[in-house]
């Protein structure tokens, strides 16, 4: 059992005893610069994890994490610590037990959706795996449920977009699978010889743009060939550096947009789902899975073995002539539908 001190530096100290093989006890302490990593250092000494509440260790969890994770994560996770799973977060940790867990969910359940709890239930676990605390708990999570919406082809998304101000952010999620961070960190220096690098991601937190320069993971850092089409919208766009950004709308500004827009037309629509979108239409064109994962950043076990050195075979420009002719066709077609 530990107890703790606060320094006049702002560092805590932990006070514990072990137990020595001749049945004496020798008294120790550690210093760390927060209250949870002086508790961390001395239940790692000893091996046990006493006086730890389970949100004092999902803070400590967030805090290691910090570093390595990306700031969406790390953000999501703040979330989730502040707002569910909250009658258990006082607990402490080797104390918890499935009743605890199962009220806490059963609490969530009357107003969260089966996979926010999963998340907030992922991340405890985590958290008290990190701490060695053990995570066999039977517990039920509420069932799922069906969510049917009523989305455009992405025929009807190049039209509904076209001549607009977000046809350039749209149609580079729709048409290149771009996630909407990674089309708001573009910049005019990504674009050379008709390929577009995919290096950047510019993150809205907390009504806050915060840019990374790495992106979400391995494989997300990518190159395409830009079609006409596209390379000529973004030529369209005034500016006079290198470093300046291809979209700077908002975040908010898009999405409140499309919205709007999907609306007007009938349709349920978020941008991420553009992505989803051009991830059915490579399946239905039986685009093979290699270069579908490659043009949409996703990983799989068939890694390209350097980021920036992606080749350009004869087979992947079928592939690009292939996606390109379906949006040049749509692009082409007689019934346009009217805009808001």
């Amino acid at each position: 059992m530990a107890t703790f001190q606060q320094l006049p530096s702002g560092n805590w100290r932990a006070l514990f005893y072990v137990d020595n093989p001749d049945g004496t006890r020798t008294r120790k302490s550690v210093t760390a610069p927060t209250r949870w990593e002086a508790g961390k250092l001395a239940a790692e000494y000893t091996g046990t994890a006493e006086h730890m509440t389970v949100g004092e260790a999902v803070d400590g969890y967030i805090a290691l994490k910090r570093n390595v994770l990306s700031p969406s994560t790390i953000y999501g996770y703040e979330v989730i610590r502040r707002n569910r799973l909250q009658s258990i977060m006082n607990i402490p940790i080797d104390k918890l037990n499935s009743v605890a867990l199962q009220r806490a969910i059963n609490e969530d359940a009357a107003h969260m959706s089966r996979k926010s709890i999963n998340e907030a239930k992922n991340l405890v676990m985590s958290a008290l795996k990190l701490y060695g605390v053990r995570t066999e708990f039977h517990v039920t999570l509420p069932p799922k449920q069906p969510q049917i919406k009523k989305l455009p082809t992405p025929a009807q998304v190049v039209q509904l977009v076209r001549g607009t101000d977000i046809e350039l952010p749209c149609m580079l999620a729709l048409w290149l699978s771009l996630r909407i961070s990674e089309v708001r960190g573009l910049q005019f220096g990504d674009v050379k010889d008709g390929v577009l690098t995919v290096q950047r991601s510019k993150l809205a937190l907390a009504n806050k743009d915060v840019v990374r320069e790495v992106n979400k993971t391995y494989m997300s850092t990518r190159q395409l060939a830009l079609p006409p089409y596209l390379l000529s919208l973004i030529e369209a766009v005034p500016h006079t550096r290198d470093d300046e950004y291809i979209v700077p709308m908002s975040y908010q500004a898009i999405r409140a947009h499309l919205t709007k827009l999907a609306k007007a037309n009938g349709f349920e629509l978020t941008f991420h789902q553009l992505r989803h979108l051009n991830a059915s239409l490579m399946l239905s064109l039986g685009i093979p899975d290699k270069y579908a994962m490659e043009r949409g950043g996703w990983a799989t076990n068939a890694t390209l073995k350097n980021v920036y050195q992606h080749t350009f075979s004869e087979e992947r420009k079928q592939v690009d002539a292939k996606i390109n002719s379906f949006f040049e066709d749509a692009l082409n077609a007689d019934d346009q539908d009217p805009k808001p």
